[in-house]
């Protein structure tokens, strides 16, 4: 009888584990779809992710090694439960923007909560073509007409709790990376790559997004590593290595009447290399724009010939033919610049022009040691009056570096730079010329969306 029992327990306890089994998702391989290397995996991925997205539990899509094709891609949410999209392959992108059917991105994740894309894998946007006939943002104001559209490689559109870690983003058409609406978004252990001559390949760009993070991060590229548009708060970049690229940019803001305050950024223990900019504010002049950037922090950071490693310019005009008639009404306060050491491109290692309408507040320069062919570098400043602490230079057309508070003290109707720059002034007003350098006329970084989909772009 308890022989029979037992055996009983053990078929119904065998019973039991097969639905169970049968009722998790487990690892959903793409292949199971139909998917297969040099093959396109589009269709296949669709519908692995449809399963991933409707299961009760949390699922993983897995792409496994190997080279794929993928087209046209967006996959949305709510979910039922987490989901993990874990690529081990290199997925490639059509060559052709014709083939993406005029998308603003190559593929899109959108309103997915608690989601995780991991792997080894590559995101190759095989962008070369599109370069060659590309319109570049900070030469050609025909920019403006998106008449070159391309297509970011991936897109995070009002997702939250999300993870991007260990994979690559390679040779992306536009932007590698943009996050728009989202909350709580970390990239972890992430390489961005694309030549220094590829235009407006952003590493990682985000607009009116909440708590975004990003560490542990290698990105090489042609324009910004880093990128903050308009509404961006609590966003943290620590551990980054970038290079070659345009640096670590605020901006541009204040183009369009709508947009939002960016408040809570920290810049912590990076490295730049070779890169046209360091760390970077910038801002229109003469524009609609009216919004408030504070809490803005850079500390702990190294510059390897970095040629113009600390800019505040709320005079940014690219193409010089902005009108000036007006200054920016974008508000600065609270900006620091923390340990900042290395190798300046130009001999003006720090400019800080901020607006004669609504001049920048609370702006520190501390343990700034920067030098220009092994001569200490010098900063040029406007319409601020910076407190000076530690080993930095003082703003002067032609100071000397300093290691007394003092500076501080000097009133910006005193100071050398107040003599010798004027409120209109800019690090671009010293040229028109195409051709000027980087030092005489700041790169513009490109066209940032940082607006919901249906508003106007932003640009730069």
């Amino acid at each position: 009888m308890m022989k029979k029992l037992s055996i009983a327990i053990i078929i119904s306890f065998l019973y039991f584990l097969a639905n169970f089994v049968a009722a998790q998702p487990g690892v959903l391989d793409i292949s199971k779809f139909g998917g297969a290397p040099n093959a396109d995996i589009t269709q296949a991925f669709t519908t692995a992710w449809n399963e991933a997205c409707a299961s009760a539990t949390a699922a993983k899509i897995l792409v496994p090694a190997g080279t794929y094709k993928m087209g046209l891609l967006e996959v949305k949410g709510p979910c039922k439960a987490p989901v993990e999209v874990q690529v081990d392959g290199t997925i490639q992108a059509p060559p052709s923007m014709a083939d993406l059917k005029g998308a603003e991105q190559w593929i899109r994740f959108d309103s997915i909560e608690s989601l995780t894309l991991s792997g080894k894998g590559v995101f190759d946007g095989q962008g070369a073509t599109c370069w060659k006939s590309a319109s570049i943002a900070w030469k050609d104001k025909s920019h403006e007409t998106g008449s070159d559209k391309r297509a970011i490689n991936i897109y995070f559109a009002a997702c939250t709790n999300t993870l991007v870690t260990g994979i690559t983003s390679k040779d992306s058409k536009y932007f590698h990376f943009n996050v728009l609406g989202c909350n709580n978004i970390t990239f972890d252990g992430v390489t961005i790559i694309a030549p220094d001559a590829s235009p407006n390949t952003d590493g990682i760009h985000m607009g009116r997004s909440n708590g975004v993070t990003i560490t542990n991060t290698n990105i090489g590229t042609g324009d910004d590593c880093v990128s903050l548009g308009d509404g961006s708060k609590k966003v943290t970049v620590q551990n980054v290595n970038c290079g070659p690229g345009h640096g670590i940019s605020v901006g541009s803001l204040g183009k369009y009447p709508n947009e939002e305050n960016v408040e809570g950024l920290l810049v912590k223990n990076c490295t730049l290399t070779k890169t046209e900019n360091g760390v970077r504010i910038k801002t229109w002049p003469d524009t609609a724009g009216k919004i408030t950037v504070t809490d803005m922090h850079f500390e702990d950071i190294t510059m390897n010939d970095v040629m113009n490693p600390v800019i505040v310019d709320q005079e940014y005009c690219p193409w010089n033919k902005c009108s000036k008639k007006n200054p920016s009404l974008i508000k600065l306060s609270k900006v620091t610049f923390k340990n900042i050491k290395g190798t300046s491109g130009t001999a003006e290692g720090v400019t800080i022009i901020c607006s004669s309408g609504v001049p920048c507040d609370g702006v520190e320069l501390n343990n700034v040691d920067l030098t220009f062919n092994g001569a200490p570098a010098t900063a040029k400043c406007a319409n601020v009056n910076p407190l000076v602490t530690g080993k930095a230079p003082v703003c002067g057309a032609s100071a000397s570096p300093t290691t007394s508070p003092a500076a501080a003290t000097t009133s910006p109707a005193a100071s050398p730079a107040a003599a010798t720059t004027s409120p209109s002034a800019s690090p671009a007003a010293a040229t028109t010329s195409p051709s000027a350098s980087p030092a005489s006329v700041p790169k513009e970084s490109s066209p940032k969306e940082s607006a919901p989909k249906e508003s106007a772009p932003k640009e730069g």
